[in-house]
Parts: structure tokens; sequence; C-alpha cells
């Protein structure tokens, strides 16, 4: 799906319609200090194998992109969530 790379829409923050660049959610770097992590590297150390089911295949063909939404006035983001899209393409 082709989706321009400015929109008018509501921004909440300034309270009425702008301009809103428009780009794709990116997931950020996982932390390795996390307590889920820190958890699952415990349980793996030592003898005994794998201690979770590996994912060896997955039931959706699609993935749910977010897009973000920012304020050219203000600044303000807004996600917009949940799109099931096979690709997400921004355009000029």
């Amino acid at each position: 799906m082709k989706i321009p790379k400015t929109l008018s829409t509501y921004c909440p923050k300034c309270k009425k319609h702008s301009e809103h660049t428009l780009s794709l959610y990116k997931k950020g770097r996982d932390s390795s200090l996390a307590a889920g992590n820190r958890r699952y590297a415990r349980k793996q150390e030592g003898y005994g194998g794998q201690r979770k089911p590996k994912q060896r295949q997955t039931a959706k063909t699609t993935k749910k992109q977010t897009l973000l939404f920012k304020c050219r006035t203000c600044g303000y983001t807004i996600q917009k969530f949940g799109i099931r899209l096979r690709k997400a393409e921004i355009t000029a």
C-alpha cells in the first residue's frame, strides 16, 4: 500500500487539523538487562537444552504496521495502530 509522506489530520495538542509527516514505527533494540531477558538467560544456562520451544511456523502472512504521525507545527507524535499490510511504502 502506498502512503503519502505528508497528510493533513487532527492534532490533539494543537486541537486543530494540521499537516503531519508520516513514518513507519520501528522497534528499538532489546535491552539485555530487562527482567524477562535476565530470567530467560538464567533459565538457559547450564545443561538441559532449550527451555522454551522455538517457533517454527507463523499463522499470519502479514504483520500489523504502526504509523507515526508527527505534527509539523508542534512536533507532537501520534501512533496509529494495527493496519494489517503486506508492504507499506511511503511515497513523496
